[in-house]
């Protein structure tokens, strides 16, 4: 318990200092008249209260962990990247943020085909195959959509998100296939062998009653 509050603590520390840097941003883009900047600055403020929006809305716990995982991207992705520009500072920073992004990604299709799944009332059992592989395509789904978002925006603002254009999306999709590649095999075999991979471990630990919902099923078959 002492060391979940520690997290929760850290959580709370970060997230309140990457708020007081974005509020910084906003005001010299303000000064500096930097609109895009600025817009990037209040999305971001805005995308740090997403996580415990969506989590308190479907009653479910999210781990320190997981939001130190998130808060930790959005901060090296649109404060160091964007207004860092560490995209151009360093060559593999676009690289690693969309290999991470895929293993989150992953992460999430995982847990959300993994409770329905679960779930008593839909009738329908998924292999554990097909739950992995689900994880897969959900997060190599949304870096499509990722994609088509910044051709979107370069295409009718004039930005330059892509970079250098179609190099810059199949690098991009690449390597979020790779980073949900790895998510998805972590979840095929906590789900086959039953082996405790931490990050998932951690998040039933906190929402056991997604687990009761299987075991009550399984119940109800047997008898």
């Amino acid at each position: 318990m002492k060391i979940l509050k520690k997290n929760y603590k850290k959580e709370i520390v970060l997230a309140n200092i990457m708020r007081i840097l974005l509020i910084l941003s906003m005001v010299i883009s303000i000064k500096t008249q930097s609109w895009l900047n600025l817009f990037i600055a209040i999305s971001t403020f805005v995308l740090t209260y997403l996580p415990y929006i969506i989590a308190r809305k479907n009653g479910i716990k999210l781990p320190a962990s997981f939001q130190i995982v998130i808060l930790s991207f959005i901060f090296a992705a649109q404060i160091l990247g964007e207004l860092g520009n560490y995209y151009y500072k360093f060559w593999w920073w676009d690289i690693m943020l969309h290999t991470f992004s895929g293993v989150i990604l992953g992460m999430v299709g995982f847990l959300l085909i993994y409770i329905l799944n679960r779930e008593e009332k839909i009738d329908l059992i998924m292999s554990p195959f097909f739950v992995a592989l689900f994880s897969f395509t959900f997060a190599l789904c949304m870096g499509a959509l990722w994609e088509i978002f910044e051709f979107s925006m370069d295409s009718i603002f004039g930005l330059n998100m892509q970079k250098s254009g179609l190099v810059d999306t199949m690098w991009d999709l690449i390597v979020d296939s790779i980073g949900a590649l790895i998510t998805s095999i972590n979840g095929y075999f906590y789900q086959k062998r039953h082996q405790q991979v931490p990050v998932f471990k951690e998040f039933f630990d906190e929402n056991p009653r997604l687990l009761q919902k299987k075991e009550e099923y399984n119940n109800n078959q047997s008898c």
